[in-house]
């Protein structure tokens, strides 16, 4: 753990806090200290290697790859506009990136076009996904940010990451990529580094949200939505990544919604990741594998706990995967919560295909379809249940629950409110009996640390205290 603490300490040595400045921008002035560091960068627009610090309030536009060398940081402070003018617009972090939006004066990274004209881009109305510009690769207005082995600290709170993906470069491709493959909004390729990613917004992606290839990763209260053409899963770790993913709104992935796989020698650990209090929508509909389209998936060697989650309308239900096997010995689950308008969804709650044991206190009681459960229940047990159709209906504030039209159009947020209405079947029917792996425990720094939320008694990303997803 010294030596972590030291490696963090090194990373951000140069950083230093400071009072914000009235801006040039029509921004109200914002008195609470920014973090800081560096010098604060005078030009409006980046190019080539950066350092320093984006000021509060201001507005950036970058066209191409921009990179933080090694030993740097660059830091976005709240209410921070960084513009593309390109797909080619890039972030390449060798070094440390830092975004700290706030809740009431959060940052935006996305094209200029999508800021100033949102409603060309973002469409809340079911629509055909081959003429949805938040859904091809195509359409992708910036290619995300894509970190470096010697990547230390990637942590981002309260900011807009919008269309980010497109393909890689055959001239440039960033570290990790092959010429054309498709670009995930981040790629982590460090087993030693930090990545905090907390009260988030994703629209529209290429591919996967947050692919790590090791890391000590904390993923919480974040909102996504329409992600991927076909070909995406959300948050996607490998080898050597440890931490939470929990209370985050996950609506319409193209493939899975928080998956872990032991996949790959990337550091010298095994993964382990909780997943908890997540509510998913609609996922899965849109896999060119049609096995896949999960909302929680473990497989390969991965290991973690899965409580308190809530499921509506996904392809696939909760995967633990026999080939390559999961560490089943070591893999935890249960209170979670299940809802599907067509019987092909709820005869998947527990997809025969693979080895999901069902949870006595999952809803719906897998008693209830299961003639004889436990005493006579046997792995991989087909099933089907008409009159789970509609039932355990989740009780969401503003959703439409049965959707009348296709499950699948339904990939989006909008003005929905997935918090739970009085009388929700998910009140009070968690589990809290376990601890948060809180891996970013060793960023101790008051503005770059993580906000860990423990497991709520109340279902999904949204309990009835207030206490997870803030947006």
């Amino acid at each position: 753990m010294k030596k972590v603490q030291l490696l963090m300490i090194a990373a951000i040595a140069v950083v230093f806090i400071s009072s914000c400045k009235k801006t040039e921008d029509p921004q109200p002035e914002i008195s609470t200290p920014q973090f800081q560091a560096g010098q604060t960068i005078t030009s409006d627009t980046l190019k080539g290697s950066v350092k320093g610090t984006l000021q509060s309030g201001k507005t950036y536009y970058f066209y191409n790859q921009v990179t933080i060398n090694d030993g740097d940081t660059l830091v976005m402070q709240s209410g921070v506009k960084l513009l593309s003018l390109s797909p080619n617009a890039q972030l390449i972090v060798k070094g440390s990136f830092v975004s700290l939006g706030t809740k009431d004066n959060p940052n935006w990274i996305t094209g200029v076009d999508a800021y100033n004209n949102p409603s060309k881009y973002k469409i809340f109305s079911p629509q055909d996904p081959n003429v949805d510009p938040g859904l091809k690769p195509s359409g992708m207005l910036w290619g995300g940010i894509q970190c470096d082995k010697t990547t230390k600290l990637l942590d981002i709170k309260f900011t807009h990451l919008d269309f980010a993906g497109g393909t890689a470069s055959a001239s440039n491709p960033p570290s990790g990529y092959t010429s054309g493959s498709l670009l995930f909004v981040i790629l982590f390729q460090n087993p030693d580094g930090f990545l905090i990613f907390e009260d988030n917004w994703v629209f529209g992606t290429s591919s996967d949200v947050i692919r790590a290839n090791g890391g000590k990763v904390h993923i919480m209260r974040n909102s996504v939505e329409k992600l991927s053409y076909n070909d995406g899963d959300c948050f996607n770790v490998k080898n050597s990544s440890i931490g939470d993913m929990a209370f985050n709104l996950i609506v319409g992935t193209a493939k899975g919604g928080t998956k872990a796989s032991n996949k790959g020698t990337y550091g010298s650990v095994q993964t382990q990741i909780n997943m908890y209090n997540n509510t998913y929508i609609s996922g899965g509909w849109r896999s060119v594998d049609p096995d896949r389209g999960a909302n929680i998936n473990y497989e390969q060697g991965a290991r973690g706990y899965a409580y308190n989650n809530i499921m509506v309308n996904c392809k696939t239900g909760f995967r633990i995967l026999e080939n390559p096997l999961a560490d089943t010995a070591n893999c935890r689950y249960g209170y979670n919560l299940s809802y599907g308008d067509s019987l092909s969804i709820v005869n998947r709650i527990y997809p025969p295909t693979h080895i999901t044991k069902p949870n006595s206190h999952d809803i719906p009681s897998p008693a209830s379809f299961y003639p004889g459960f436990p005493a006579t229940y046997t792995l991989g047990q087909i099933y089907s249940a008409p009159a789970l159709v509609g039932a355990n209906n989740p009780k969401f504030v503003n959703y439409p629950l049965p959707v009348t039209g296709v499950v699948s159009l339904y990939n989006y947020i909008g003005t929905y409110n997935f918090h739970l209405a009085s009388g929700s079947p998910a009140i009070g029917s968690g589990f809290t009996g376990f601890t948060p792996l809180n891996a970013t425990a060793a960023v101790t720094n008051p503005y770059l640390k993580a906000t860990v939320t423990p497991p709520s008694i109340d279902l999904g990303a949204f309990p009835t205290d207030g206490s997870g997803n803030q947006h």
